[in-house]
């Protein structure tokens, strides 16, 4: 297969790092909605327990993305990176299959996250390399629509089957290796690694390599300019307002949707935000990163205010239409834009360092969240949540100011 072969106007690389999220979030989501219900309802798991185990799973995760981002750029690899990090967390699937205990179905969500902080960097870094600079914007956002479509079919297919093996969590834990071994074989037959010029010199031992890997540190903190700095800081504050989507469904919930409703007004939010982002792409490249980012930041601050307020189911299954939307608009664009500003050598590292910045502000997002509806009010968490919007939409827009001026 060459190299120069386009598939929906995409080369391989991006378009295949496509299918295999697509495959392993079908592998992820057949498991992730059972899990709360495996251990409640199965292993007799108190909710304090289950809320461990997420908090320890995710934090695993972000703390990891910057590692691994950093090791792929020191080795100037990484396909293999991706591989075993996908490996990995499809190789989880038989712990919490066999899993006895709690403590088994915490190791399992471990080893899973652990996977994902090792892939995410090299991934997104070889979309980064793969893909066009003018069609960054729709390369980023195909990749999510993939993502999200596995999303929204892992939890049909688990559903699905829990009906024919008569509710048998265990048979669907087992049944979700196979999209995750399709996910891996696909990394290792057809991405095909983009060596950088840097990675070359460390490679053939040359003068250039051994100086950037003497002083590659220095270096990362030194390129990261201020336009990177100021990105992340911005994404950081609003990623504190961005509480956990748990708290979206039990506002749904307490509006009066029904419970067995709730999963069809999930899957109404997966399907906008499949279908609006790689339409959100496209208008990124023609009109501007920046200025779809900060559409989506005011979106967000609308629809948080919106939930803050609302009164009628109407008004959730419009509002979470609308999040689809927001996810579609700023998920992939963000990282897009930030290709934009860093250096080619450092773009893993600088995705990782973006990824766990994100990651760790919404840790304390959902807490704060949590207590300010236990302590205040259901609405003063989205009350909070579109404040922290508001706030990130007016400092990112002094940020393209500084950036056009910085132009001049």
């Amino acid at each position: 297969m060459k190299e120069n072969i386009k598939f929906f106007g995409f080369g391989r690389n991006v378009f295949v790092a496509g299918l295999v999220s697509f495959f392993m979030d079908v592998s992820s989501e057949m498991i992730y909605p059972l899990v709360p219900l495996f251990l409640s309802n199965v292993l007799g798991v108190n909710k304090s327990v289950i809320g461990l185990i997420e908090g320890i799973a995710e934090s695993t995760a972000s703390l990891l993305k910057v590692f691994s981002g950093w090791f792929s750029d020191r080795i100037g690899n990484r396909k293999w990176l991706m591989a075993v990090g996908y490996g990995i967390s499809t190789f989880s699937r038989p712990i919490i299959a066999l899993a006895a205990g709690w403590q088994q179905v915490m190791g399992s969500r471990f080893v899973d996250r652990f996977g994902k902080g090792v892939r995410t960097a090299p991934r997104d870094a070889i979309i980064a390399e793969s893909a066009d600079k003018a069609f960054l914007g729709r390369a980023f956002s195909f990749h999510r629509s993939l993502d999200t479509m596995g999303a929204v079919a892992g939890p049909a297919i688990a559903f699905f089957f829990l009906g024919i093996f008569s509710n048998d969590y265990r048979k669907v834990f087992w049944l979700s290796m196979i999209p995750g071994v399709i996910a891996v074989l696909l990394i290792i037959f057809f991405i095909k690694e983009q060596k950088s010029k840097s990675a070359e010199a460390r490679k053939h031992g040359s003068a250039e390599g051994k100086n950037f890997r003497a002083s590659e540190l220095p270096n990362f903190r030194s390129n990261l300019d201020w336009r990177f700095k100021s990105f992340v800081a911005i994404a950081g504050l609003f990623a504190l307002g961005n509480s956990s989507d748990v708290f979206l469904i039990l506002r749904a919930q307490q509006i009066g949707i029904q419970t067995t409703m709730i999963p069809v007004v999930y899957l109404l939010f997966n399907l906008i935000y499949s279908l609006s982002s790689i339409p959100a792409g496209i208008a990124a490249d023609r009109f501007g990163k920046k200025r779809v980012i900060l559409s989506g930041f005011v979106l967000f601050a609308i629809l948080y205010y919106g939930f803050a307020l609302a009164g009628s189911a109407t008004t959730i299954w419009m509002l979470f239409g609308l999040y689809g939307l927001f996810m579609g608009l700023t998920e992939g664009i963000q990282k897009a834009f930030l290709t934009t500003i860093i250096p080619s050598d450092f773009k893993a590292t600088a995705f990782g360092v973006y990824n766990t910045a994100i990651g760790l502000a919404m840790f304390p997002a959902s807490l704060i969240g949590g207590w300010l509806w236990d302590h205040v009010s259901p609405s003063a968490t989205f009350y909070f949540g579109a404040v922290t919007a508001g706030i990130s939409a007016v400092l990112f827009g002094i940020f393209i100011f500084a950036i056009k001026k910085s132009e001049k």
